[in-house]
């Protein structure tokens, strides 16, 4: 049985995690273009699922590991109000 846990985002994660895990991690990061959003009191969280680590970031960025491909997938939240496609009540059909 594998514990997940709790980190502040910039943060050191642990070094358990796959080296791949770890670059995605660090992508998503370094990747803050809005210096206006306070990221201070972001938490990762990490759990296993069927062993493999899952994480997620409170603004709701996803990293799940392919321990066959050796890979991660980043699922980052677009939030709606940015989105092209966001559900509206005004549309007329």
């Amino acid at each position: 049985m594998q514990l997940g846990k709790r980190w502040a985002f910039g943060e050191s994660a642990p070094s358990t995690l796959p080296e791949v895990v770890l670059v995605a991690i660090e992508a998503v990061e370094s990747d803050a273009p809005d210096a206006a959003i306070d990221r201070s009191a972001w938490r990762w969280t990490l759990t296993w699922l069927e062993g493999k680590p899952v994480l997620e970031l409170d603004d709701g960025t996803v990293i799940r590991y392919d321990a066959e491909a050796d890979s991660a997938t980043i699922t980052q939240r677009i939030p709606a109000s940015t989105s092209d496609f966001a559900e509206s009540d005004d549309d007329d059909w």
